[in-house]
């Protein structure tokens, strides 16, 4: 879309009073981006970009702490504004000096670090996975950072990653102190509800790989998720709550540790229509039953069967008024229910709906 003169003058206008604090060379990058529409004149944008990401990146290495603020304030804000610079921003090698900063003491370093790469893991992610240590940085600012804006960036940077690439979840999954401070966010009652939700939607990440099901179950994924659901009444926590449930419940490890903790009970209670559950969160709550009764032997199928028998108005409710996946699998688990039947091979996924995930999220 080529802009006209007075569109241009008004995008001027605003970059210029948004953007007066920074130096002359990030200034000509927007201007540059916001003048430059012609064709002929992309390469010249593209050259003004590169160079100026280098430039930048080339201050993370300063004495100065300032002069390291500063650079990082300008990164985080082009990254933000502007997705061509994210790949330009990471070949400039701005990750792993932006990884060493996550172990400072400087809070405003530290967020605008991890603000940075949750932008750069929108559209280039293999630059981050594939420097050393940067896996390492996320999990020490998840357990050691004061500050929430850090933690929920570096776990929204976890979910970017793992909700968009098969190959990274089973090399995320087997760091268990990734996963270990990840479930201890969620079981923070002090822990701001951003923090929640983010820890929540890389756990949903990290459980779409069957294999790591097994090591959130040992790390005590299930009473956590089962007592945050139970204790916190904001619908968007629950919903996500439940979502991370419904995937774990899908390995033969969950059906101890859902018995133990009295899962069925409290998935059987959200089904209740008198609960006033939100559709989603009862539609998670037939996938987790779903996926208890077919992975979790003839104990989980028992007690799967037990509890639908009692909220079977709920689930038959579903079957007509749900979402298309969301009637198949009420279907699935009534003829479980009804006749001990159904289809035992298949174990749902059942995702995150579009508008609430992060892959378009930058900050």
């Amino acid at each position: 879309m080529v802009r006209s003169k007075e569109s241009q003058k008004v995008c001027f206008g605003f970059l210029k009073s948004q953007l007066a604090p920074l130096d002359f060379e990030t200034f000509s990058y927007f201007t540059v981006s916001y003048t430059n529409t012609k064709p002929n004149q992309k390469l010249e944008t593209m050259e003004v970009k590169r160079r100026t990401a280098r430039n930048l990146v080339s201050k993370l290495s300063s004495v100065s702490e300032q002069t390291r603020t500063d650079a990082l304030c300008e990164l985080r804000l082009i990254s933000k504004h502007d997705p061509d610079s994210r790949p330009l921003i990471a070949d400039a090698g701005a990750v792993p000096y932006l990884s060493e900063t996550l172990y400072g003491s400087s809070p405003t370093i530290q967020e605008n670090a991890s603000a940075t790469l949750l932008n750069i893991s929108i559209s280039s992610r293999a630059s981050l996975m594939s420097t050393r240590g940067f896996l390492d940085a996320l999990s020490h600012a998840l357990s050691h950072s004061p500050s929430p804006t850090e933690v929920q960036s570096c776990a929204a940077t976890l979910h970017s990653l793992l909700i968009a690439e098969d190959t990274y979840r089973p090399i995320i999954g087997s760091k268990r102190d990734i996963l270990y401070t990840l479930l201890s966010i969620i079981t923070d009652n002090n822990a701001p509800p951003r923090s929640i939700k983010d820890a929540l939607k890389a756990l949903f990440g990290v459980a779409l790989f069957p294999l790591n099901r097994a090591s959130l179950v040992g790390l005590g994924a299930v009473p956590a998720l089962v007592s945050l659901i139970v204790r916190d009444a904001r619908t968007g926590i629950v919903e996500d709550a439940t979502a991370v449930l419904a995937q774990i419940a899908g390995c033969e490890e969950s059906e101890e540790a859902m018995r133990k903790a009295g899962g069925v009970r409290v998935l059987g209670d959200l089904l209740d229509e008198g609960t006033g559950a939100s559709e989603r969160i009862r539609e998670n709550a037939v996938a987790a039953l779903l996926n208890l009764a077919r992975c979790g032997g003839e104990k989980g199928r028992k007690q799967v069967k037990e509890m639908g028998a009692k909220v079977i108005e709920g689930i038959t409710d579903l079957t007509k008024n749900g979402s298309a996946k969301g009637k198949t699998k009420a279907a699935e688990l009534l003829k479980i229910v009804v006749d001990g039947y159904g289809n035992q091979s298949e174990v749902r996924d059942f995702r995150f709906n579009t508008s609430s995930d992060f892959m378009n999220h930058s900050i």
